[in-house]
């Protein structure tokens, strides 16, 4: 296929399909081993998406299918910056198979363009290689972690010391927790506003931009650490809480841009897995 075809197809192509991660309830992503891109995989036929997959799942790589719906794709292909992926993949596996760049279909949103008072937050980078570790970690069910990942997982935590994250709140200074299976509790945190706003659809929560640095000062000391994107990747980090002097809670930082959802604001994976799924615990004050 050629390459503006495919990016007119993936544009107004009646069915536009996309292999989600179970692990993640994210798009798959895969890096091309010889160009390096980091790309998810997108088919216009069921029948040739199905096929790949099952060759997938043969693989013991957890996947399902999801229909991009016409009406929320360029919001999509927008999402995608927020994850760090900069291609995709049409048609893998198959004659017509063809590499489109994301800046070819879509512009990245600017943060200047922005109403007044706003401010964009993403940690691309962070988000990717957060994606990559949870396929593997929860794929391969590991009770040790290999040389490979123990070499993402420090790059995941130089990447998240380095960013800007959003915390909920509401107006009485309450902020959520969740809770693990073990009984740990975590407060959950977020890599972007479209993260923020599939886990706040019931719009209960403000979120003000903490910098990674910052975040031990505004936790709970009932939470064990962090949990990133929730309702996405669902990556727990132990961050400890730090003593505050002067008692001060997120509600004064800045506020973020609005908060999108996801294509068809759907849940892709369609559940948690038993080992990461999380319930509210309420909410508590910062203390």
């Amino acid at each position: 296929m050629e390459k503006q075809k495919a990016l007119n197809e993936l544009k107004n192509a009646k069915d536009v399909y996309v292999l989600m991660s179970r692990c993640t309830r994210m798009p798959y992503v895969v890096c091309d081993p010889e160009t390096f891109d980091d790309e998810i995989l997108m088919y216009f036929s069921e029948e040739d998406i199905k096929k790949e997959g099952a060759r997938l799942i043969d693989k013991k790589i957890p996947v399902q299918i999801v229909r991009v719906e016409g009406n929320q794709r360029l919001r999509f292909y927008a999402n995608l910056y927020t994850m760090g992926v900069n291609s995709i993949l049409v048609n893998r596996g198959m004659d017509s198979e063809v590499r489109v760049q994301l800046t070819e279909l879509v512009t990245k949103p600017r943060a200047e363009q922005l109403p007044k008072g706003q401010t964009w937050v993403e940690n691309p980078s962070f988000h990717l290689t957060a994606l990559y570790f949870m396929q593997e970690v929860r794929r391969q069910k590991l009770e040790q972690l290999t040389d490979e990942l123990k070499e993402m997982e420090e790059e995941i935590l130089a990447d998240y010391s380095r960013g800007k994250f959003l915390v909920p709140f509401q107006d009485d200074n309450g902020v959520p927790l969740l809770k693990h299976p073990s009984g740990d509790t975590y407060q959950p945190i977020f890599t972007d506003p479209i993260e923020f706003g599939k886990f706040n659809r019931e719009k209960k929560f403000k979120a003000a931009i903490v910098e990674a640095t910052k975040i031990p000062d505004v936790l709970v000391k009932e939470a064990k650490g962090v949990v990133v994107n929730p309702t996405g990747v669902n990556l727990q980090l132990p961050i400890k809480k730090r003593a505050q002097q002067n008692g001060q809670s997120p509600a004064g930082a800045q506020n973020p841009a609005g908060a999108q959802t996801p294509a068809g604001g759907q849940n892709p994976a369609g559940g948690q897995s038993p080992a990461d799924a999380q319930g509210s615990e309420g909410v508590k004050n910062p203390q």
